[in-house]
């Protein structure tokens, strides 16, 4: 009888796993992304499924960098992986090393990733967009510092505004790299010069591969946090990049940017030559007008005889002085009168006045008597007539 093997389940997983590193090279798999998770290793856990099947997959970080969009639920992708095992769990998985999405070029899904993501957080509104200061002394570039766009921004700004302070912080703009050189150069010129008073970032045109530097999520995140005022100008006509939308100005070529970025010396020598024009004539009309007010004034009788202004005032006081007595007079008959007249309404009313007339009032203890049941037989009652009082006994 032939012996039986024994092989512990660790030893199935771990041949399992052998076999499968073995016999499948990489192959491209194409399936829709579901249950994605990126964790703060930067690993990224998916499963891979099609209408029947799925399978589990991971994309290390290392692999990562090389995917230019981020694996999101319901993507349809194609994937170049190895097909092996996790060997604790025994379960069959994919070990991605590229993607590429089906239905979009990466770039292009890349770029609405991030695009949305931002515009959720608001680094596009144009609430947060600063004004740039009207004239400048110092401005800051951030471009390579090899190429012509380095080039047409000073000599634009120098010929637009002599004597500016040009400070130039030259970085790769486009390949690997480059969106961490430019993001450091802005963060720099905030660091080391914040009295840089605004900022040009950018390059020369190119194709969506040669600009992508500017939409990266470095670049944009510190245009958005520069305290410096900042200007987009990449060398691009219709298609707007990331840092075009969070920066404060966007200028279509770095000529424009540096057009933008400071005002015409000569412009404003000439503007202000117009204001002193302008400001001097105003001040000579308006010495003209006080100058003929002043004379129509000195022509006038008043102060051609200074006597005339209190003469009619005296006059005047002397008039009222005159009335005053009478005035009195009558205000005090007035007032006579109206004193009589509410004597007699105040005569007519009183209770001696209707004594008089044979009445008389009844008192027991001090209260007046209205009816004769509040008196009884044998109270003395007071009787108040016109003239003196009586005392009488109550007898029935």
């Amino acid at each position: 009888m032939t012996e039986r093997r024994v092989l512990t389940v660790s030893e199935v997983n771990a041949q399992v796993h052998e076999l499968l590193d073995a016999s499948f090279p990489e192959l491209w798999i194409e399936g829709e992304v579901s249950n994605c998770k990126t964790y703060l290793s930067g690993h990224t856990y998916l499963s891979l499924k099609d209408e029947k099947a799925q399978l589990r997959a991971v994309l290390f970080k290392g692999a990562a960098y090389g995917v230019k969009f981020k694996l999101q639920d319901g993507l349809k992708v194609l994937v170049r992986a190895r097909v092996t095992s996790y060997e604790p769990r025994g379960e069959l998985q994919l070990i991605l090393s590229a993607a590429e999405p089906r239905e979009k070029g990466a770039l292009q899904l890349a770029l609405e990733q991030l695009k949305a993501k931002l515009q959720a957080e608001g680094l596009f509104d144009q609430e947060r967009k600063r004004p740039l200061p009207p004239y400048p002394k110092v401005v800051g570039v951030v471009t390579s510092g090899a190429g012509a766009a380095v080039r047409d921004i000073i000599n634009v700004l120098s010929r637009r505004w002599p004597g500016l302070e040009i400070r130039v912080w030259p970085v790769r703009v486009q390949g690997e790299g480059a969106a961490a050189e430019i993001a450091a150069a802005v963060r720099g010129f905030n660091t080391l010069a914040p009295d840089t008073e605004v900022l040009l970032v950018g390059r020369g045109g190119g194709s969506i591969e040669d600009l992508w530097a500017f939409n990266e999520e470095p670049v944009a995140r510190a245009l958005a946090e520069s305290a410096i005022p900042t200007v987009s100008c990449v060398g691009h006509e219709t298609d707007w990049t990331v840092a075009d939308l969070v920066a404060d100005l966007r200028a279509p070529t770095p000529s424009a940017a540096a057009e933008l970025a400071v005002p015409e010396k000569a412009a404003v020598a000439d503007r202000l030559a117009e204001l002193g024009d302008a400001m001097a004539q105003t001040l000579r009309d308006r010495l003209e007008d006080l100058a003929r007010r002043l004379a129509y004034a000195a022509a006038h009788p008043l102060l051609q005889d200074p006597r005339r202004l209190w003469e009619q005032r005296a006059q005047r006081v002397d008039e009222l002085s005159a009335r005053l007595p009478d005035a009195a007079r009558r205000a005090l008959e007035r007032l006579a009168l109206r004193l009589a007249g509410t004597a007699g309404k105040l005569d007519a009313i009183s209770p001696l006045k209707v004594l008089g007339r044979g009445y008389a009032i009844a008192s027991l203890h001090g209260t007046v008597l209205t009816r004769a049941s509040q008196a009884k037989t044998g109270d003395l009652i007071g009787v108040r007539l016109a003239e003196g009082e009586l005392e009488c006994e109550v007898v029935e």
